[in-house]
């Protein structure tokens, strides 16, 4: 190939809990590229000569079907230190004005595994560079997740308070889908937290280098990337516009009057003498009947929210209905409201729920 284009490059580090020997074989054996050669939400089928002037192809294959191919040719290999190769995409590919590039691989030992550096040149353009950059980085996520002993854990990190609704929203959400994580317990606005999302708020997520926030984001992302069951997002339209509605309704409503001004007056209690401030929770109670009202006739005909099957509707509403049915107003209500009753005992019994739930309740 001729000497890349220098203009337009991306330079990608990434530390990786496995020796360079394994990084190396996980980079030339075509059974071990198949496993992460990839974005995630994504397979990929890949036959590899792995010899100087050997040729690799990697079909990739998103979803909804679409199809993607790279391949190029082995320029230089060195085991457990270095490999080169160029890179292209099989009838111009997804991305306009890509031309075959360069991808140099350095690995070196480093605090008891490997320090992968990439290098790829000779992008057409800056818009190019970024695309394939954010490619590469969801790419070397699945790869950590492939070598470090913690698989996805090792990979993927939660930051949130576990007694947060949202927090267990987006836990209940990777045990739905069976992917490990590490849970980082921290406070809203806490310097953790501020590094990865830059309002503080929780839960915050980070996939190897790549941060997410916002509840409804990371569980969006956990359905698209993760997992081979059942969706958390509805197929219908119909279904998939009624998920959406009781989201928007937990973030506008449900959640200012349940957990706002209901439960933090008894966790947090900031009345007179250490006391909950009656007069914010006499205030919210005539509003929480109204929401779990309204609740109670969609729970009627199902135990699930939208599409009669589990989505991450219920997902928002389980968490906060846990802590409602644990206090006097909330219980005295919801004695009233069987569908609510029944619903939730169907949520409880998932291993998600018990698994997520929050220390303060056991």
């Amino acid at each position: 190939m001729n000497a890349p284009n220098e203009t337009f490059h991306a330079t990608m580090t990434r530390f990786i809990l496995a020796t360079p020997a394994r990084v190396y074989e996980a980079f030339v054996k075509p059974e071990l590229l198949a496993r992460w050669q990839c974005p995630r939400g994504m397979t990929s089928e890949v036959s590899a000569d792995a010899r100087v002037g050997g040729s690799y192809r990697i079909a990739m294959r998103a979803r909804d079907g679409s199809r993607f191919v790279a391949i190029g040719r082995y320029l230089a290999l060195e085991p457990a230190r270095r490999i080169s190769y160029s890179w292209a995409w099989e009838g111009g590919g997804p991305i306009p004005e890509s031309k075959e590039t360069l991808v140099v691989v350095e690995l070196s030992p480093h605090n008891g595994g490997t320090e992968l550096r990439m290098h790829h040149s000779g992008f057409a353009s800056a818009v190019v560079r970024d695309s394939h950059a954010q490619g590469w980085a969801s790419v070397l996520n699945k790869l950590n997740d492939l070598l470090d002993p913690k698989g996805t854990a090792g990979t993927i990190r939660l930051l949130g308070d576990p007694r947060s609704t949202y927090t267990r929203t987006a836990r209940m959400a990777f045990a739905e889908r069976g992917v490990a994580i590490t849970l980082d317990p921290a406070a809203p606005h806490s310097p953790a937290v501020l590094a990865v999302n830059p309002l503080g708020r929780i839960p915050a997520m980070l996939d190897g280098d790549t941060p997410i926030w916002e509840t409804s984001a990371i569980v969006r992302y956990v359905d698209e990337c993760f997992g081979d069951g059942p969706l958390l997002t509805p197929q219908s339209i119909g279904a998939r516009m009624v998920c959406e509605r009781w989201v928007s309704m937990v973030n506008c409503h449900f959640y200012d009057t349940m957990v706002r001004r209901y439960v933090l007056q008894y966790v947090m209690p900031r009345g007179e003498g250490g006391q909950p401030d009656r007069a914010v929770i006499d205030k919210a109670v005539p509003e929480m009947a109204l929401q779990l009202g309204v609740l109670e006739k969609a729970y009627e005909g199902s135990d699930f929210l939208a599409g009669g099957a589990l989505s991450f509707a219920d997902l928002f509403v389980a968490p906060i209905l846990a802590y409602v049915e644990q206090l006097p107003e909330g219980r005295r209500l919801l004695t009233d409201m069987p569908s609510i009753r029944r619903a939730q005992a169907t949520l409880r019994a998932r291993p998600s729920f018990a698994a997520t739930d929050p220390p303060q309740s056991k």
